[in-house]
């Protein structure tokens, strides 16, 4: 099999299922425990949180496990309306975030909230300069991805944080890191991003845990799960600590020689980039710097099509965002491409497993698809 979808999902290194089996098998107390069991397992999940915490830049206190980063993505969202509740009922998005915000975002609509959801140029980015033109005083909540997640584009988060400083709004500020935690500079703390939301499964760690950085100007965060008062008291639940363990080992992974890692995926990117635009019929979608994402459209040649007859070769690329199930992507609709290119558009993603012979079997493919298929009329 040559997996090229490392943007919806990561294979989990043997270390990394082997680090969780020892939690599970051997080192299981609850961390909650008073038995030297679980006393040790709570020691555990600290260091582990400060592994993370030290790759994200950030105090460990101020890192909080979740479940994944629809969850963290959505505590974040209330906790901030929450604090912000006295301060207004606007909220400033973008209109290619994660359905994990968007779909939030709409269900405040109905109660009241307005939304102003920034679009992408043609190129796929969003300018510091839309969202200060779409600031008010009654703005509470600015929620921006730091990658977008279909065309790799980087969107100006740090930027954002010095315009609400600048502007002295009380507005906070979340950004959806999952595709850029670990390969794009990512610093909320240095940059003053109240808050930053993770997941372990899109870099190598298990699916089932994510992790929300909160900030110092977030005051007593209200918790999205109330209960026996784990995490600080901010997200009750008993600790995944196969998970959390995973997480941390996997980012332990990806830090060894880090940047050769970087370096190997960006130039597999630009590798793939060039050769199918070299085949033909093939055009770039977005401008996305991102290393490991890249979108190309096969003009006219539906990609449902396209992803279905690769997969039977053992080619895993997406059409999209894994999260939309065949539906047609709200990501390209918004860049307002015409028909042919919007219907023809798929996405390859990189891991430093990946080679230039995964490259060129999936070009090899592609070219075999198009020669052997009618494109729409």
């Amino acid at each position: 099999m040559i997996y090229l979808d490392n943007a919806a999902t990561t294979p989990v290194p043997r270390a990394v299922a082997d680090a969780m089996y020892q939690v599970l098998t051997e080192q299981f107390g609850n961390p909650s425990s008073q038995y030297p069991m679980g006393v040790e397992m709570k020691a555990a999940v600290e260091r582990w949180r400060a592994v993370i915490a030290g790759a994200l830049g950030c105090k460990a206190e101020s890192l909080y496990f979740t479940s994944c980063g629809t969850e963290s993505d959505n505590w974040a969202i209330q906790a901030a309306l929450w604090q912000n509740r006295h301060k207004g009922k606007h909220v400033i998005t973008t209109a290619v975030e994660h359905s994990a915000v968007l779909e939030p975002c709409r269900w405040l609509a109905q109660q009241g909230y307005e939304i102003t959801c920034l679009k992408p140029g043609r190129d796929g980015n969003i300018t510091v300069e839309q969202v200060a033109a779409a600031l008010r005083e009654d703005t509470a909540l600015v929620s921006m991805m730091l990658v977008n997640n279909e065309t790799g584009c980087v969107f100006p988060v740090r930027e954002t944080a010095a315009l609400l400083r600048e502007k002295g709004s009380p507005a906070l500020l979340h950004c959806d890191a999952v595709q850029g935690f670990m390969k794009v500079d990512c610093d909320p703390e240095g940059w003053g991003v109240d808050m930053m939301s993770l997941s372990a499964h899109k870099l190598g760690g298990p699916k089932g845990i994510g992790a929300l950085y909160i900030g110092g100007r977030m005051r007593n965060p209200r918790p999205l799960l109330p209960g026996g008062g784990q995490e600080r008291g901010l997200r009750s639940g008993t600790e995944a600590t196969a998970q959390i363990a995973g997480f941390a080992k996997a980012v332990e992974l990806r830090q060894e020689h880090y940047e050769e890692k970087l370096a190997h995926i960006a130039a597999l990117k630009e590798y793939c980039r060039a050769k199918l635009l070299d085949m033909g019929g093939v055009v770039p979608v977005g401008s996305g710097t991102a290393p490991h994402i890249l979108a190309v459209s096969l003009v006219g040649y539906p990609s449902g099509n396209i992803v279905t007859e690769l997969g039977a070769q053992g080619i895993c690329i997406s059409a999209g965002s894994a999260c939309h199930q065949g539906k047609a992507s709200h990501v390209v609709s918004a860049l307002g491409l015409d028909k042919k290119t919007a219907a023809g558009v798929i996405r390859v993603s990189f891991s430093p497993d990946n080679t230039n012979e995964d490259v060129d079997a999936l070009c090899a493919a592609l070219k075999a698809h198009r020669d052997s298929r009618f494109p729409m009329l």
